[in-house]
């Protein structure tokens, strides 16, 4: 038999796929990019990695959004939502997990509105970018607070209990340190300090005798002009930070702008209390001046903590620049000594006591800056007043008074003769 094979010829067209044209619309949209402002807040966004669409309308109209933030660490923040008739909890945070990893990218919002014919974009941080992870009620969260939480113990409580531990099976090296640590924290804490300054402002003294022996230590003040009428000329601001060393001292409004924290364990106390002065300023040349300062300030108090037998120093210190160190040596450092002097010490605190007067607009509560120079707020008043200060009924605000009047040298009397 013969056997035949047909061939069967097609058509290549008809392999083609057939692509339907698809009408698109163009729009002619103004772009806008928007920057970060430090006080402004950006948007915050939570996806679903569940398949959960957000937009359905059963979801868009039983949503409940809660948004939570730390008492205590203000930059762990939490996006809580609760749908309607579902079994769980949409739950993120920007502390743990993925939240938490570093990233390399950024993020941003887009904008599209089509009536306006514009396009913005929003940038945003990656800490506020929330992955929205479905939580069962009541397995991890409970909805509602025990009727008799447990206790916690107080920060006081847990010291007390760790100089306990240390007291009984301690090294004598260990007790030590905690015995100093106390003290320490004794000389800090503002409840005992205040209680402090009670008892020695009722303590009976003999005031010429106090004058004469502090007057040495207190008086060596910043450069001033007798004759000046009004508290801004009383001090030279331009005699104390040269006009080369504005360059140098920018390093908190550069932080401020960057919308970066300003540390309080880098910069002195008496610095972050103020940074409000700074950033509520509309004037540009202004806030420059006033960030150039407290700038100023952390760097003359990190000079006294690195050079004074009561100072100690901090792995967290910012650094000194090299012009401002070779200036501060000059003006306190004891070429014979390795640490600062007392007469030095006293000068550079008289310095750091006139530039907290023109951050306060000259009339300023020293308790912080007392704190941060390791003084109590009693002894840090007679290096006011002899810079020419009086103090409000408030023991602890001093305000200056022009013209200037700075306190006569009590000098004790050499005894005629002798039995």
């Amino acid at each position: 038999m013969k056997s035949s094979t047909m061939e069967a010829e097609t058509d290549p067209q008809s392999h083609k796929s057939k692509k339907k044209k698809r009408k698109t619309s163009t729009i002619v949209a103004e772009i806008k990019m928007l920057k970060e402002e430090p006080d402004k807040n950006a948007p915050y966004l939570g996806y679903y990695p569940s398949g959960l669409d957000p937009l359905s309308p059963e979801i868009v109209e039983s949503n409940n959004h809660k948004f939570y933030r730390n008492q205590k660490k203000i930059k762990r923040v939490e996006l809580v939502v609760k749908p309607t008739g579902f079994g769980v909890n949409y739950v993120g945070n920007n502390y743990s997990g993925e939240a938490a990893s570093g990233r390399m990218n950024s993020f941003a919002l887009c904008v599209v509105q089509k009536n306006r014919q514009s396009l913005t974009v929003v940038p945003i941080t990656a800490n506020k970018v929330f992955r929205l992870q479905p939580w069962v009620k009541g397995a991890q969260i409970a909805d509602k607070e025990p009727d008799t939480p447990a206790k916690i113990d107080t920060e006081e409580e847990r010291r007390m209990k760790q100089r306990l531990l240390t007291d009984r099976y301690g090294t004598k090296g260990a007790i030590g340190k905690e015995k100093k640590a106390m003290q320490r924290r004794q000389k800090e804490d503002p409840s005992a300090q205040e209680e402090l300054n009670q008892i020695l402002e009722e303590t009976p003294v003999d005031k010429s005798a106090l004058i004469s022996s502090t007057l040495d230590t207190s008086r060596s003040i910043p450069p001033y002009d007798l004759s000046a009428t009004t508290p801004e000329k009383a001090y030279l601001l331009d005699k104390i930070i040269s006009k080369g060393e504005w360059e140098y001292v920018k390093d908190i409004l550069e932080l401020l702008q960057a919308g970066k924290e300003i540390k309080s364990d880098v910069y002195p106390s008496f610095v972050c209390n103020r940074l409000y002065r700074v950033e509520l300023n509309k004037d540009e040349s202004e806030k420059g001046r006033l960030a150039g300062i407290l700038s100023y300030i952390s760097h003359l108090v990190n000079y006294k903590d690195r050079n004074s037998i009561d100072g100690g120093s901090s792995k967290n210190q910012k650094s000194i620049p090299t012009i401002l160190q070779q200036k501060f040596k000059t003006l306190f450092a004891d070429p014979e000594k390795n640490r600062l002097s007392d007469e030095k010490i006293g000068s550079l605190i008289s310095y750091v006591l006139v530039l907290t007067l023109f951050i306060d607009e000259f009339e300023t509560d020293f308790r912080d800056i007392a704190k941060d120079l390791k003084m109590s707020a009693l002894r840090l008043r007679t290096y006011f007043k002899n810079l020419g200060c009086k103090f409000k009924r408030s023991k602890n605000v001093a305000f200056l008074s022009v013209p200037l009047s700075f306190p006569s040298p009590v000098t004790k009397r050499r005894r005629a003769g002798g039995r």
